[in-house]
């Protein structure tokens, strides 16, 4: 068994290797703002950033939702995983060798099964693509050609190829699993095959050219594959996993981000063939979601990335369709959208082979605001009627109230009501009784308990904040029986903690408060506004600052004794207690001799 200072030493290394502001830059903008780096926070929805990461202290902390934590816990929030999972995550990557963890049965297995996942989908991506590239692959080869797909971009995606029944078997990809050593069952959780009634197995991708999926980290997790044939479906997605969640994940992203993150603007275009033949022709700003509807999660992933995104659809009923149902999405997540219709009879990938890159560019420079759009095809839909516009005043209302911003609301209200019309109040007034939240109770403000504290005891427990590491020393020497407010003993009571367990930090201390409590809020406040020792200061300024305050809570021990010596004495006065008296006064004699 691996010893606890041997895993604490090993997950120190992985904190001390991984850089936040590199780690957390990879999900968020982050720009620096004098010794930190701000940015939109991605676990809640902000028109103004309020997400800030301190690189020195290595932690972020969010003042609009209150989110906080170190490396490992934006990991962990951010990507779902468990603590030993972001651990082992950024170890891989930062190629740190970590000893076996102690871990419960269940997350063990947990572990196996997502790196043998990891190991399933990479080792099929690699035989699928070999195949493609071999004398076998001609057929799959030329119906990329047909497509227009270069073959250095098929490259770059890592494009492969699962032969049908008469060229590769039913188990072409599952026979060279088994023979790398994966077990069936294995290669079935990962969606590559399907067991029969019999008890075999059978290959789920047949005859289909196959992309694949790759998560933030650039790992495969999963595939879509496109028939070559007449067949049904004509594309297939993996089955979810462990490791894949559709309605997170977004084709292109991995490899697209840079190219986002420059312009600030990401395209939205339906099909994995469109965002081939757009990064073919040069445009390398695109995503497409995995055979699903838009999601809040994809939204929030690009949010991360862009101001702005621009959605590519087909000028059909579908297409409309699709566009109508994201609008609720990026006025949740305060994302600004605008929509390019295509001319009918035009997917992204016909067009722009039509077209070019050229003719991508006018239509994302002409595309429409989204809520404007939509409204125009209300009004193309239920016409200026009486009844049509109460219909669109139905319909708008819905999406208006699915914005979480006040002013972006009003905004709409105000628009919206001049161009159908109407009073806002009016309109308003519908809105305001189905957006109405449902009340909750006020949480009690933790914060006074500091602000109230006196200015030296606050001064001791802020370094402590800053400075754990003297904790022992502090506690050792009394602090704990001057420190008046609840909150703070709380502080305290986690300081003697970590300070037992050996190993003591100020990430440490954040991230073993209270998630949702207004104490580790104060910590967060205070540590990521920047460190009490000023960049270049010696270091022997925490050690004499600890030595001032050791000398203070020395003398403030003393007037208590000397108070609460004083009390009894009084008491044995009054109660006429002589012997208790002279003994007291004795007491009082030596102390004012020390």
């Amino acid at each position: 068994m691996i010893s606890t200072e041997l895993r604490e030493e090993a997950k120190n290394r992985v904190r001390e290797a991984a850089d936040i502001v590199q780690v957390i830059g990879e999900f968020v903008e982050l720009k620096k703002a004098g010794a930190r780096f701000t940015g939109l926070c991605p676990f809640h929805a902000e028109k103004t950033p309020s997400f800030s990461v301190n690189p020195q202290s290595q932690f972020f902390h969010c003042f609009g939702c209150g989110e906080s934590g170190d490396v490992f816990s934006f990991l962990m929030k951010y990507s779902r995983l468990s603590f030993p999972e972001a651990l082992k995550e950024l170890a891989r990557r930062y190629q740190i060798d970590l000893p076996e963890p102690k871990l419960t049965d269940a997350e063990k297995q947990r572990l196996r099964e997502r790196e043998m996942l990891y190991r399933v989908n990479e080792d099929a991506a690699r035989i699928y693509q070999r195949y493609l590239e071999s004398p076998e692959g001609e057929n799959a080869r030329d119906y990329l050609r047909r497509r227009g797909v270069p073959e250095e971009q098929a490259k770059a995606f890592r494009l492969g190829y699962a032969p049908g029944p008469e060229g590769g078997g039913w188990n072409f990809v599952t026979a060279r699993l088994q023979a790398l050593q994966i077990a069936p069952a294995d290669i079935e959780r990962a969606g590559l095959a399907v067991k029969n009634d019999r008890g075999g197995y059978y290959d789920r991708f047949r005859d289909r050219v196959l992309f694949p999926i790759l998560d933030l980290t650039g790992r495969v997790v999963a595939f879509g594959g496109r028939i070559l044939g007449d067949g049904q479906p004509k594309y297939m997605n993996s089955p979810e996993s462990l490791i894949f969640d559709k309605g997170r994940l977004l084709f292109g992203l991995y490899q697209h981000r840079e190219e986002i993150r420059t312009r600030r603007l990401a395209i939205v275009v339906e099909g994995n063939f469109d965002l081939l033949m757009l990064a073919a022709h040069g445009i390398r700003n695109v995503v497409a979601p995995l055979g699903t509807a838009l999601t809040g999660s994809h939204v929030r992933s690009l949010r991360g990335y862009c101001d702005e995104v621009v959605l590519l659809f087909d000028g059909d009923s579908a297409g409309l369709k699709a566009a109508m149902r994201s609008v609720p999405l990026f006025l949740a997540e305060q994302v600004d959208a605008r929509i390019g219709v295509l001319p009918k009879g035009h997917d992204p990938d016909s067009f722009v082979r039509a077209e070019g890159a050229e003719g991508i560019a006018r239509l994302v420079a002409g595309a429409r605001p989204l809520a404007e759009f939509v409204f125009d095809d209300l009004v193309r839909q239920h016409g200026l009627t009486l009844q049509g516009k109460n219909r669109i005043v139905g319909e708008l209302r819905q999406i208006i109230a699915s914005s979480s911003d006040q002013v972006q609301r009003s905004l709409m209200i105000a628009h919206f009501s001049e161009m159908l019309g109407i009073a806002p109040a009016q309109f308003e007034a519908g809105l305001q009784a189905a957006a109405r939240p449902v009340p909750r109770p006020a949480a009690p403000n933790r914060l006074e308990g500091f602000r109230d504290l006196p200015r030296k005891q606050r001064q001791l427990v802020d370094f402590l904040i800053f400075y754990p590491e003297f904790a022992g020393e502090l506690i050792a020497s009394g602090v704990e029986e001057l420190v008046t407010s609840d909150e703070a003993r709380e502080i305290l009571s986690c300081l003697k903690g970590l300070t037992g367990a050996g190993s003591c930090s100020s990430e440490q201390l954040l991230v073993g408060l209270p998630a949702a409590s207004g104490i580790r809020e104060y910590v967060a406040e205070l540590l990521i506004a920047g460190s009490q020792a000023e960049e270049g200061e010696n270091e022997e300024g925490p050690r004499q600052m600890c030595d001032e305050l050791l000398l203070w809570l020395r003398a403030e021990r003393r007037q208590k004794e000397s108070a609460d010596l004083m009390r009894r004495i009084n008491e044995a006065q009054h109660a006429g207690d002589t012997e208790e008296l002279m003994a007291l006064l004795r007491q009082k004699q030596e102390m004012g001799k020390s």
